[in-house]
């Protein structure tokens, strides 16, 4: 049976960080099993699950505090269990573009909150227009809608909730 591990880290951006952590992963007989990682200005950010024998994953817990130093690497470590299956959920992909303004994310966020939506992934940038050089920002989401929620009524909930914020967005099935 294998252990998951989480591992959060965050340093100063620089060719090779992903070739030297995934290396020291190697070493200590774990494999990476999912990944996110981002630059995000200056710095480079991932969120790694690991997985592996419990003897393996807890050698690598010890070893990875002085790996990380020696990369320069703020990390957090947290072991886990595989995500149970719940209530039938269904996966949804939002998209938004607008103006840039404080506060899109928490807003849309909240309307997902309110609703018992999951936020299963997030992706945001900021951009300037193509002939106006307006700062614009995007997001980009994937959810999880309760099986027993109506599907025509959350989208016109979701119209009218952009439609007062000046958002222009989509949300459709997941296609995978």
């Amino acid at each position: 049976m294998n252990n998951l591990l989480v591992i959060s880290a965050l340093g100063t951006d620089r060719p090779g960080i992903v070739n030297d952590l995934s290396g020291a992963i190697l070493e200590y007989g774990c494999s990476v099993a999912d990944s996110r990682m981002s630059v995000l200005g200056g710095e480079f950010a991932l969120i790694l699950l690991v997985s592996g024998k419990w003897d393996s994953i807890a050698k690598l817990e010890s070893a990875l505090p002085v790996v990380a130093s020696k990369l320069g690497l703020m990390v957090t470590l947290k072991q886990t269990e595989k995500r149970r299956a719940g209530t039938a959920l269904l996966p949804y992909e939002i998209e938004v573009v607008a103006m840039d303004h404080t506060g899109i994310v928490h807003e849309v966020a909240d309307f997902l909150a309110a609703r018992d939506i999951n936020i299963e992934t997030m992706d945001t940038d900021t951009y300037a227009a193509a002939h106006t050089g307006t700062q614009m920002f995007s997001m980009n989401l994937r959810i999880s809608v309760p099986g027993d929620m109506h599907i025509a009524t959350l989208r016109e909930e979701f119209t009218d909730f952009c439609d007062q914020l000046n958002l222009d967005a989509v949300l459709e099935p997941a296609k995978d």
